[in-house]
């Protein structure tokens, strides 16, 4: 039997791919993964993207692909084990890999790895008990907002649509039925969501409503169990899936409809390489597979909105709340000079939802104790040894953690700069409200939901149930209780700090803060029109803190875009942004200097006149885990030409071995 020949994509920071032999009788296609020695390395694995067969006395001579014919055969290293019985991915999903690498400028290997479940064996897991649901929910009768929403979106078989309306007006029914009608056609539906805790949401509702037909993609399943459910999606046992961001790429076959809940969240943009927004690629698949696209959120980014006006994409809007409720009565709460981190109007709301047996949200975006430990006599913060950012006290561990890197260290008895003894503890997290809860409010069940309480397996399912079923009073938590949580008890909201960000050097802050505050005021009231909501804020004159606490979405977003233009920021134009980041300070910026003078080289030339040069800068955060970071930022209208430019840039310069350089297009934060 000849031998075959495969070109194999490694997830590595490399654009070249590689020929191999395979030697023996081992079955190989497009999608398997293999092990093979790569340079000087014995074993690593990558993605067949490619098999030629070896000419042979019995079939006639094919061409072999130029870079696999100039190669001499002794030179051709053979595959030293093929890991899967059965492809990952076809030449759709290849396609789709190649157009990843190309949009955000990784290698393919580094598109597909981030495309595709990395376990080595599948190993279908048992789902916990939140996942056991009550089948055969029948379709809730519509608004005749929600039934108009629903039929103008069945109306085209394809196109881009936004389903816009304040928290609880009903957009999940809309969702639904949409994918039921999808599934009735005989073709595939992805459901896309930002949070995990909305992920568990969502997927109580579809599997209610579609039983084993739904399959479910997110970070906190097993390698094992994700592969698993990507086998039986590509197997079409699965013609629904629920996910985070990486579910974008599930492969499913005739995709019908795409939906992209909370669509304004940035949580839909990967933080590494490749650095893709999940909303772009949803975007490109379904306009590949002549899909409906819709997109929801009851705060729309600036893109979707000005897309909306420009007519690029269709909005149907929402306004009544179909399980009862109204929308709550918000109370701006000026802190400045008070003492204590809850105002007493909050304090008594509280007490009175908890004698009327009704329960209450709590939400400050700062997990742990203390944000920053400050010396009264020299006015010196403790900052983390690897990052230019200060350590937050975690009380519960009785040390300092730096939430960027995760180095930590004792809680110090004196100041490290000066050795006074008189620290004072600078704003506070959740663990502090907490304390304070535990203090004021001892007949009060409550329980906290961050990142820290949430880490352990089945902790966020079990606080969420617990919640659901009337065992809190009260739940205090970041952004996982911010957005999509639908609770009927909830009566009060209190936004603790409701201005933090606002001061943050980045084009979004205003955006990022807007979006949050309206997203957690609309937890409560959703079904008695008795809802409150307390925004407690240091600045309520701010015209963000105002237009949120009165729901003014559409005069937010025109403030927003008008600033927008005239600052040239996204939607008005589009940019790349290249972080270099070395353990030396002075690579780092000899990098970054040198590479702007490059890029502005380039800009020269007539084909990129509209491409603007920023920079470089130190970014805002100018050391993380001990890398040093300087930024340059390319701006321009059309997107098509910025995509050139960063193109040939790329190939034009050639950083020192100590420099990585971290290129995203699109970026959404600026730190």
């Amino acid at each position: 039997m000849p031998a075959s020949f495969v070109r194999v994509a490694y997830p590595i920071p490399l654009e070249e791919t590689f020929w191999y032999r395979n030697p023996g009788s081992a079955h190989i296609e497009i999608g398997m993964r293999v092990e093979a020695p790569l340079r000087k390395r014995l074993k690593a694995t990558g993605y067949i993207v490619e098999v030629v067969e070896a000419p042979s006395e019995h079939q006639p001579q094919k061409p072999l692909p130029q870079d696999l014919a100039r190669l001499e055969p002794d030179k051709i290293r053979d595959i030293l084990r093929v890991v899967d019985t059965e492809p990952l991915f076809d030449q759709e999903m290849l396609a789709l890999g190649k157009w990843l690498a190309s949009m955000y400028h990784c290698s393919l290997g580094e598109a597909l790895a981030a495309m595709l479940p990395s376990a080595r064996r599948e190993r279908q897991e048992v789902p916990d008990e939140f996942d056991e649901v009550e089948l055969s929910r029948t379709p809730l009768v519509l608004t005749s907002g929600q039934r108009a929403a629903l039929e103008g979106i069945l109306a085209d078989p394809q196109g881009m649509f936004y389903l816009y309306g304040p928290t609880g007006t009903g957009k999940t029914e809309v969702f639904l039925q949409l994918a039921e009608a999808t599934l009735a056609q005989g073709r595939g539906v992805l459901y896309l969501v930002p949070e995990i805790a909305l992920t568990r949401q969502v997927e109580q509702d579809v599997r209610a409503r579609f039983g084993a037909r739904c399959a479910i993609i997110h970070s906190r399943l097993t390698p094992s169990h994700k592969l698993a459910e990507w086998r039986r999606i590509a197997r079409r046992e699965a013609r629904i899936v629920v996910g985070a961001r990486s579910a974008v790429f599930a492969p499913i076959a005739d995709l019908g409809l795409i939906i992209i809940d909370e669509e304004h969240d940035a949580g839909y943009k990967s933080g590494t390489t490749p650095r893709y927004h999940a909303r772009q690629v949803a975007m490109h698949r379904a306009r590949l597979a002549d899909a409906r696209l819709v997109m929801g959120s009851a705060t729309p980014s600036p893109e979707a909105w000005q897309a909306c006006a420009e007519g690029r994409m269709r909005r149907f809007s929402l306004s009544d709340r179909p399980a009862g409720g109204s929308f709550p009565e918000i109370h701006i709460i000026d802190v400045r000079g008070r003492h204590g981190l809850i105002s007493e109007e909050l304090a008594q709301a509280l007490r009175d939802a908890k004698r009327a047996g009704r329960q209450s949200i709590l939400f400050l975006n700062r997990r742990g104790f203390a944000r920053t430990l400050i010396c009264q006599t020299c006015g010196a913060e403790v900052l983390c040894r690897h990052c230019s950012v200060p350590l937050t006290y975690h009380k519960a561990s009785g040390r300092l953690l730096c939430h960027y890197c995760g180095y930590s260290e004792p809680k110090p008895q004196a100041c490290p700069d000066c050795g006074s003894l008189d620290l004072v503890w600078a704003s506070y997290g959740t663990e502090r409200i907490e304390e304070e809860l535990k203090e004021h409010f001892p007949g009060m069940r409550h329980a906290r939901l961050d990142t820290d309480t949430a880490s352990a397996k089945g902790a966020l399912e079990a606080t969420l149930r617990a919640f659901r079923d009337g065992e809190i009073d009260l739940l205090l938590g970041t952004q996982m209780v911010a957005k999509g949580l639908n609770f009927p008890g909830v009566r009060v909201v209190g936004i603790l700090l409701a201005d933090q960000g606002l001061s943050m050097p980045d084009f979004r802050a205003a955006e990022r803060v807007f979006s949050l505050i309206v997203q957690v005021a609309g937890r409560a009231g959703r079904h008695r029109p008795d809802g409150l909501v307390f925004v407690q804020t240091r600045k309520p004159e701010s015209p963000v803190i105002r237009l949120a606490a009165a729901g003014d979405v559409s005069g937010f977003l025109e403030r927003e875009l008008e600033a927008r233009r005239q600052l040239e920021f996204p939607p008005a134009a589009r940019l790349c942004r290249v972080v270099f980041r070395s353990r030396s300070p002075q690579h780092a910026r000899e990098q970054a200097f040198l590479c702007a003078a490059t890029a502005r080289h380039i800009a020269k030339e007539p084909t990129f006149a509209e491409v603007d040069v920023l920079g470089p800068s130190e970014c805002p955060l100018a050391v993380v885990a001990d890398n040093h970071r300087y930024q340059l930022i390319f701006r321009a209208r059309r997107f098509s030409c910025l995509q050139r430019f960063v193109e040939v840039f790329r190939h034009s310069v050639d950083p020192a071995s100590s420099v990585y350089l971290e290129i995203d297009v699109d970026p959404v934060q600026m730190m």
